[in-house]
C-alpha cells in the first residue's frame, strides 16, 4: 500500500487523499492485470511514454529491483510500480487507446482489453462457487462476495457495510442529501446514476428488459425479475412471524408491519396513518379529489385503478372470479370472496355494539350506523340522509324516474332490483313466501305481511 505525500494540509493535497482512497480497489485489480497488459503494452522500459520521468532502462530496471516509489511529475504523487504510475499519467496527457470495433477510446490498456471482450463474447474468468464467467476479473471478484458474504466498504457515519464500493459511495448521499444526478428533461435530482437512468426511462418510455415466457416489456431489470416470479412460482421471501412467502421484498416488508402494527405513513391533511406508501397515495385522493384513472368505453373516472379494472368489466362482460361450489362467476376478486363466505359460513366481522356478526366489513360498517345514528349520505335533490349509500342510490331513483331493472319474460321495468325478482314470480308462479299460521304461499313478502294481521287481528292504520 502506497502513502500519498501530505507536507502541507491545503486544498489541494486534500483532494489528492480522496482520490487516491478511491483508487485503492483499482490498485489491486491492476496487480492482476499486470502481466496480461505488459503481453499487450510490450517492455515498457522501451517505451516513450515514460520519457522524462527516467534517464534510461538501466534506471527504470534498478528502481524496480529496489522497490522504491516512483513519483509523478506532474501531481508529485508516488507508486510502486511503473504500470502504475504509466496508468497515471495517462490522466494527465489524455493518451487514449481505441477500440477497432466500436472507436471507445480507453485511458488505459488494459480497459481496452477488457472491453474487447464484449464484442467477442470471451469469459475468461469463471466463479469457482456457481460457475458464471465474467469477462473481467474485477467483476468476478465483486460476484465472489454474493456467496461469502464480504461486505468490505463501510459507512463512517452509520457503520453500514457494502459489498461494492459504488454502492457505500451511493449509499452516502443519504447522510449528505447530495442528488448529484439530473434529468435534463424535467430537472429532478437523483442520488446515483442508475436511479437516473431507470427515471430517464419514463420520458422515452423505453423497455429494454422483456420476459421470456411471456413478452411483456419493463423498463427496469428488477421489475423483470420480480415478474418472472409469476412463470416461476418462487416465493423466495419468507415472514419470520407467520412463515407467508413473497415474491417480492417490498411486499414482505408491507405485510411485516401487520404483525409489528407500524404505520410509517401519515397523511398531512387528516393525520390519517397508513402501512404502504401506495395506501396513503391513494387515500390523499379523497383530499384532492383526484380521479387518474379513465374508462376508455364511457369515460367515467376512478380514484382506484382495481376499481377501474372492475368497472371495464361491465363493459366486456369478464368475470374471471368463479366459486368452486357452485360455479357461480363474479367480475371483482372482492364479491367473490364475500360469497364464498355464504358456502363456508364465515362472519369474521363483529359488531362492537350488540356483537352481531357480519360476512362482509360493508354490511358491519352500515349495520353500525343503526347504533351511532350515522346517516353520512345525502340526496341532492331533498337533502333526505341516509345510512348507506345503496339505499341513498336506491332514493334517487325516485327523483330521476330512473328503472334499470327490466323483466326478460313482458319488458316491464323496476327502480329495484328486489321488485323485478317479486315481479317474476308472477311469470313463473313461484311463491317462496308462506304463512307459518296457514300455509298459505305468497309471491313477496309484503303480501306475506299483509296476510298475517289475518290472523294477529293486527290494524296498524287507522
Amino acid at each position: 500500500m502506497t502513502s500519498v505525500k501530505m507536507e502541507d494540509c491545503s486544498q489541494t493535497q486534500g483532494l489528492k487523499v480522496v482520490k487516491y482512497e478511491e483508487e485503492e480497489e483499482e490498485k489491486n485489480e491492476v496487480v492482476i492485470k499486470e502481466e496480461e497488459e505488459k503481453r499487450n503494452i510490450g517492455d515498457l522500459t522501451n517505451q516513450d511514454e515514460i520519457a522524462g520521468i527516467y534517464t534510461s532502462p538501466t534506471e527504470v530496471e534498478q528502481q524496480q529491483e529496489d522497490n522504491i516509489s516512483h513519483p509523478c511529475l506532474h501531481c508529485e504523487k508516488d507508486f510502486q510500480s511503473v504500470l502504475l504510475l504509466k496508468r497515471h499519467i495517462n490522466k494527465h496527457t489524455g493518451e487514449k487507446h481505441s477500440c477497432s470495433d466500436c472507436g471507445k477510446s480507453f485511458a488505459q490498456l488494459g480497459s481496452l482489453t477488457t472491453h474487447h471482450r464484449i464484442h467477442t463474447g470471451e469469459k475468461l474468468f469463471s466463479c469457482s462457487d456457481c460457475g458464471k464467467s465474467f469477462s473481467d476479473r474485477s467483476n468476478l471478484k465483486r460476484h465472489k462476495r454474493t456467496h461469502t458474504g464480504e461486505k468490505p466498504y463501510s459507512c463512517s457515519d452509520c457503520g453500514k457495510s457494502f459489498s461494492h464500493l459504488h454502492h457505500l459511495k451511493c449509499h452516502e448521499h443519504t447522510h449528505t442529501g447530495e442528488k448529484p444526478y439530473s434529468c435534463s428533461d424535467c430537472e429532478k435530482s437523483f442520488a446515483n446514476s442508475k436511479a437516473l437512468k431507470d427515471h430517464q426511462r419514463i420520458h422515452t418510455r423505453e423497455k429494454p428488459y422483456s420476459c421470456s415466457d411471456c413478452g411483456n416489456s419493463f423498463s427496469r431489470i428488477s421489475n423483470l425479475n420480480s415478474h418472472k416470479r409469476i412463470h416461476t412460482g418462487e416465493k423466495p421471501y419468507f415472514c419470520s412471524d407467520c412463515g407467508k412467502s413473497f415474491s417480492q421484498k417490498r411486499i414482505l416488508n408491507d405485510h411485516q408491519r401487520i404483525h409489528t402494527g407500524e404505520k410509517p405513513y401519515s397523511c398531512s391533511d387528516c393525520g390519517n396513518s397508513f402501512s404502504q406508501k401506495s395506501i396513503l397515495n391513494v387515500h390523499q385522493r379523497i383530499h384532492t379529489g383526484e380521479k387518474p384513472y379513465s374508462c376508455s368505453y364511457c369515460g367515467k373516472c376512478f380514484s382506484h385503478l382495481q376499481h377501474l379494472k372492475c368497472h371495464k368489466r361491465k363493459h366486456t362482460g369478464e368475470k374471471p372470479f368463479t366459486c368452486s361450489d357452485c360455479s357461480k362467476s363474479f367480475a371483482s376478486s372482492k364479491n367473490f370472496k364475500d360469497h364464498q363466505r355464504v358456502h363456508s359460513g364465515e362472519k369474521p366481522y363483529s359488531c362492537s355494539y350488540c356483537k352481531k356478526s357480519f360476512s362482509q366489513l360493508s354490511i358491519l360498517t352500515s349495520h353500525q350506523r343503526i347504533h351511532s345514528g350515522e346517516k353520512p349520505y345525502s340526496c341532492s335533490y331533498c337533502g333526505k340522509t341516509f345510512s348507506d349509500r345503496s339505499n341513498l342510490k336506491r332514493h334517487k331513483r325516485t327523483h330521476t324516474g330512473e328503472k334499470p331493472f327490466s323483466c326478460s319474460d313482458c319488458g316491464k321495468s323496476f327502480s329495484h332490483l328486489q321488485n323485478l325478482k317479486c315481479h317474476k314470480h308472477t311469470h313463473t308462479g313461484e311463491k317462496p313466501y308462506s304463512c307459518s299460521d296457514c300455509g298459505k304461499g305468497f309471491a313477496n313478502s309484503t303480501t306475506l305481511k299483509y296476510h298475517q294481521r289475518v290472523h294477529t287481528v293486527e290494524k296498524p292504520y287507522f
